[in-house]
């Protein structure tokens, strides 16, 4: 009996879904062409995916392709009694990350330069962005 869940996102941005994890601090292996990588769960069970994020010595996360995007697999109670991080807030953590960057990669291909930006007490992001007409 497997262990591994899957969690639907709205990612479909591979690169950004990469610096987000780089910015979070999270080591991950990517596959290669001809091969998938291992994500580690339950007991030494594995399943193959795109990315295998390390969260702690004997649980990953994996990143799977589906039609609609990119979801994350993983043994959560694992994760979480390894790692100490919740599915819910792993979920949270890099979705945002990731939706700074596909924000900025957008702001970069309309033109605009960035003025400020500023994070709050509530950990939001606040972009001011300038073009020129």
């Amino acid at each position: 009996m497997s262990h591994f869940t899957a969690v639907k996102t709205k990612i479909k941005d591979l690169a950004c879904l990469v610096r987000a994890l780089k910015d979070l601090n999270y080591e991950f292996t990517e596959a290669t062409e001809e091969q998938l990588v291992h994500v580690r769960g339950y007991q030494g069970q594995t399943t193959d995916a795109l990315l295998s994020i390390h969260a702690s010595k004997t649980y990953d996360i994996g990143v799977k392709q589906t039609a609609e995007g990119f979801e994350f697999v993983a043994d959560w109670w694992g994760v979480e009694t390894t790692r100490g991080v919740g599915e819910e807030e792993f979920i949270k953590k890099v979705t945002q990350r990731y939706s700074y960057h596909k924000v900025m990669d957008e702001i970069k291909k309309r033109g605009f330069t960035i003025e400020s930006e500023e994070t709050n007490e509530e950990e939001q992001i606040q972009v001011r962005v300038r073009t020129w007409s």
